[in-house]
């Protein structure tokens, strides 16, 4: 193995967002961004990491476009379709995974026995030993608790050592990049002053839950081929939350 991308971590959690599986601006899955996302998994897999990927379904729906505003559907049953959404990209990325020869678990917060196991934290924790990926569907099974909470949760669940956030842009900005020219990108930050300055990198519980548990998160680009695992090797790249920023 390339010693540059030799693993820092052991343990690793990584959120993707619905809108990861689809081509910007359109909605559904597509193929090759999946293959693109199943490739560098497999390529974190071989390295030997322990990798749990938990994923959201913004490219189907989210619950808040269903919700808002409206008196026939409920917010409850919004989120609800929405963790059923998630589903559909859990399904996609596991056969990806398994063509590539790469042995999956697909657990569901939600029961649906016949396509995914339950979500069973010492079950998902043996599967993970096994060196399975594990790919994690329908959010907390709760509703009005976004996938960014879900992914916090889980990493504290299976003592992750990182929660890796991927996202479309390249870290944290002071501001959005696309609005104000002038946003700067932080290297590293605090938890707290995620929380204090209202940064929107996760929503604001998922934030405190890593916070509490000490837990770092990373967010990256992970469009960039091999970030994801640059990202576990510890290269210094996207913006690194910890707990004292340094």
């Amino acid at each position: 193995m390339d010693d540059l991308l030799r693993p820092k971590y052991q343990r690793v959690v990584l959120k993707l967002s619905g809108e990861s599986f689809g081509k910007p601006g359109q909605s559904g899955i597509h193929l090759d961004e999946v293959l693109n996302i199943a490739r560098q998994a497999k390529g974190v897999h071989d390295s030997g990491v322990e990798l749990a990927i938990v994923v959201g379904g913004g490219n189907f729906l989210r619950g808040a476009q269903f919700s808002a505003g409206s008196s026939i559907i409920k917010d409850s049953t919004a989120d609800y379709m929405g963790m059923l959404a998630t589903a559909l990209n859990g399904l996609a990325l596991q056969d990806a995974l398994e063509s590539l020869g790469c042995e999956t678990r697909l657990m569901s917060a939600v029961p649906m026995d016949t396509v995914a196991e339950p979500y069973i934290r010492r079950r998902a924790t043996r599967h993970l030993a096994k060196k399975l990926v594990v790919i994690l569907a329908g959010g907390t099974g709760n509703p009005f608790v976004t996938t960014d909470t879900a992914a916090a949760l889980r990493a504290r669940e299976l003592q992750a050592d990182i929660l890796l956030k991927a996202t479309k842009v390249d870290g944290v900005y002071s501001a959005n990049p696309d609005v104000n020219p002038h946003a700067v990108r932080y290297e590293r930050l605090s938890h707290d002053q995620v929380i204090r300055e209202n940064l929107r990198v996760m929503d604001i519980a998922a934030i405190e839950m890593a916070r509490t548990a000490r837990l770092p998160i990373l967010v990256f680009d992970f469009k960039r081929e091999g970030n994801i695992q640059r990202a576990i090797a510890g290269h210094t790249i996207g913006t690194l939350i910890c707990s004292d920023g340094r």
